[in-house]
Order: structure tokens, then C-alpha cells, then sequence
């Protein structure tokens, strides 16, 4: 079950990455909640069931010309599995470039991914799976 919930992780990053919505949306549960790094610090905000993921992806395509998660080690963790890497990403209009740390913890649920949170920083988030640096 573990590598299936690594495989599945790894298919909703490049879904993502590919700006695939229906994929993405495949991959999750009817009560997916996407907490973003950068909105869960600032605004605390989320995005919930298949209208939060296709607003997600709007504000990815609105906001940025590029946007890649790069997922250097999935680790697995049995109901969740942690992802550490980076994203790279050109704004759309500033063409500002971003090449920073990134990592999540990715809940699954029968099969389907049903919570994702993202983090900025490897340790937060390796704290946040209760593991160490």
C-alpha cells in the first residue's frame, strides 16, 4: 500500500505540474483540502472539493507564466506521505524567477489523496510529520 500512496502522490505532482485539472481531480477524495504554503501563512486559506482544485489551478495559470513542484524524496509515512523538493517558477507578467524550498505532507485516504498541506521550509515540515532534521 505505501509505494502505491508514493505513486500516487508522485501522479498528482506532475498532474499539477502539467496543469491538469481532471487528473489532479481523479487523484483526490470529494473532501480534498489544499492548504498552499504561501496562503496558509498569509490568509490561512484553503482550497476544498473538485471547485477549490480548479480555483487553485486558475490562480496558478493567473499568477505565474511557469510553476513546478519538484519532488527530489517522497518519503513514505503510511497515511501520508512527505515530499521534499523545491519549486521553480517565472512570474507571469514580473517575470520574476523563483527557485525556493518547497515540501508537503500529502494525507491519503482509500487510494486518494484527501489533504495536502505545503510548506516552505524542509524542517517546518518534517517537524510538522513529527519527524526530525
Amino acid at each position: 500500500m505505501s509505494e502505491k500512496h508514493v505513486e500516487i502522490t508522485r501522479q498528482g505532482i506532475d498532474a499539477l505540474n502539467r496543469r491538469e485539472v481532471d487528473t489532479f481531480a481523479d487523484l483526490t477524495t470529494a473532501d480534498f483540502a489544499l492548504f498552499p504554503a504561501l496562503d496558509r501563512t498569509v490568509e490561512g486559506h484553503s482550497y476544498r472539493g473538485r471547485e477549490g482544485i480548479e480555483r487553485y489551478f486558475e490562480m496558478v495559470s493567473d499568477t505565474w507564466e511557469e510553476f513546478n513542484v519538484l519532488g527530489d524524496e517522497l518519503r513514505d509515512l503510511g497515511d501520508c506521505v512527505l515530499v521534499l523538493g523545491r519549486v521553480e517558477a517565472l512570474g507571469r507578467g514580473s517575470g520574476v524567477e523563483v527557485d525556493a524550498p518547497f515540501a508537503s505532507i500529502v494525507d491519503l485516504h482509500d487510494g486518494k489523496m484527501s489533504r495536502v498541506r505545503g510548506y516552505l521550509d524542509h524542517g517546518e515540515a518534517l517537524r510538522a510529520a513529527g519527524l526530525s532534521e
